[in-house]
């Protein structure tokens, strides 16, 4: 896509937001912080959930002075670490309020083998389990704010990188071999299978929440901090040219989250704000429905009506 088509899609005009609430993971530096700072310009009262307070606190700051929407806040939530996630659902449950959109952003990339706090591959357990919890732990707030006109959505940003993801159900953690290419395309896949279910369950239920998922592109951000220098180098030369800043990045998140082309629509894989075909294994149902049952497992929730804290 062209330079230009990319700052049309940018520059787009959405409704105003004012009584909606979101909550935007990872929304203190990159695509997250875009997302929210767009958010707040819409009127929105947005709580980033990131891991460092005063980055988080920071980011706060600055998207108030930019945006003068005094309803933005941080709530600390580490998605590596379930007990953290459960005391911020607690933390935004205590504030009684709606949840009209969740954006699942957050995410790691390429990161050497290692461990989240209850022992799942980093990838896997924060890229995806991570928000496979919080998703559902919120679903119930989800569920009371969506309503026939205006559905609650749930958006989570995966990447190109899961069209040569494969899920190993019987090897999850990676334990067998571990890559970090192969880690993180596998965590951007199940996200993918995870969006599908989801949808799947909500339309079977009859609730008013559409649930997708987003490909941003290739970004400019630091999640590329952690490949080796050649490629550094070679980012470094050429991101101006091949490379979408944060913004733009943030471009289809925003599109999802608020434009009204998308009310009551779901299930769908979204590129440039167009709808794209993911991988063909993604749309595999029996898939999506084990690794919903062993994500059930991992997380310590029973099914999709079970909400206990």
């Amino acid at each position: 896509m062209k330079r230009a088509d990319l700052e049309n899609i940018s520059q787009k005009v959405f409704p105003t937001q004012n009584g909606n609430v979101a909550i935007v993971t990872g929304g203190a530096k990159g695509i997250g912080y875009h997302t929210v700072k767009h958010l707040a310009r819409l009127g929105m009262h947005v709580i980033l959930a990131g891991n460092d307070e005063s980055e988080g606190q920071e980011a706060v700051r600055k998207i108030k002075e930019e945006t003068v929407n005094g309803k933005v806040e941080f709530l600390h939530c580490d998605l590596a670490s379930m007990k953290s996630i459960r005391q911020f659902v607690q933390q935004f449950r205590a504030k009684n309020c709606p949840l009209h959109v969740l954006v699942n952003n957050a995410g790691v990339m390429l990161v050497p083998e290692r461990k989240t706090e209850d022992g799942f591959e980093e990838h896997f357990g924060l890229n995806y389990l991570g928000h496979f919890l919080l998703t559902n732990l919120l679903l119930e707030t989800l569920k009371q704010s969506g309503t026939r006109s205006r559905n609650a959505r749930v958006i989570t940003v995966s990447s190109a990188t899961h069209y040569v993801g494969r899920l190993h159900l019987n090897d999850l953690q990676s334990r067998c071999s571990y890559s970090p290419h192969g880690a993180y395309a596998q965590s951007k896949l199940a996200l993918v299978l995870f969006t599908y279910r989801l949808q799947h369950l909500m339309t079977a239920d009859g609730s008013h929440v559409t649930a997708n998922v987003v490909d941003p592109g290739v970004v400019n951000t630091e999640l590329y901090k952690n490949v080796c220098w050649a490629t550094k180098v070679v980012k470094w030369m050429t991101a101006w040219l091949f490379f979408k800043t944060p913004e733009e990045g943030a471009s289809t998140s925003i599109y999802a989250a608020v434009s009204p082309e998308l009310e009551g629509v779901g299930g769908i894989y979204l590129y440039n704000e167009q709808r794209t075909k993911s991988t063909d294994v993604s749309y595999d149902e029996e898939l999506q429905r084990r690794l919903w049952t062993e994500s059930c497992k991992m997380t310590r929730i029973s099914d999709v009506g079970s909400r206990d804290l």
